[in-house]
């Protein structure tokens, strides 16, 4: 038999192993992680909500262009699906289809995203597809959402200086006029 103190250390070390098993398999798992350890993690939207508004501007694309008023997205295009380098991206002969891990593909060409030490979580981890469109989008800089209400979108967290913030938003700024939105050299993506 064996005791209960090994026993008790074993299921801990098992724990502990598939935490960090997570932990590096995806990063809804390491923001729940890291949320057990540390305050003020976001947690991840509800996908409805998240996806609601991205879906209401692909409607209003969708019709847009049935009803012949539109050819293009007015917010924004990827160069390279506009110019139907569709290459450039996909790859139809490897599984999954692109050129590269979807987490390092927009770095093949966007590799200057990422200029300071503190790097935003989607950016670092190769999530751009969280707050962008990969061919085009009613919004500019091919975002899922209007700028105004994106990081919001996943940032729904108790702030620290929400007095601050509320000022901000009277006076009509965004997190952007602040905020980088993929890496600053400053506590907080500032600017």
């Amino acid at each position: 038999m064996i005791p209960a103190w090994i026993r008790t250390t074993l299921s801990m070390a098992a724990a502990t192993a598939l935490l960090l098993l997570c932990w590096g398999c995806s990063t809804p798992a390491s923001r729940d992680f890291a949320s057990l350890l540390f305050d003020g993690v976001p947690a991840l939207p509800v996908p409805e909500k998240f996806c609601a508004s991205w879906l209401a501007a692909q409607q209003q694309l969708s019709s847009a262009r049935a009803s012949g008023k539109e050819s293009a997205p007015a917010g924004s295009s990827h160069p390279p699906y506009v110019e139907k380098k569709c290459d450039s991206c996909h790859d139809t002969n490897v599984v999954g289809g692109l050129v590269a891990p979807k987490e390092k593909l927009c770095f093949l060409c966007h590799n200057d995203i990422i200029k300071g030490t503190e790097v935003h979580a989607p950016a670092v981890s190769g999530e751009c597809l969280a707050c962008h469109q990969p061919h085009d989008s009613v919004f500019p800089f091919l975002l899922k959402t209007d700028k105004g209400k994106l990081c919001d979108s996943c940032h729904k967290e108790k702030r620290l200086t929400t007095g601050l913030h509320g000022q901000v938003i009277k006076a009509g700024l965004l997190c952007t006029d602040c905020h980088d939105p993929h890496s600053s050299n400053a506590k907080n993506f500032l600017k």
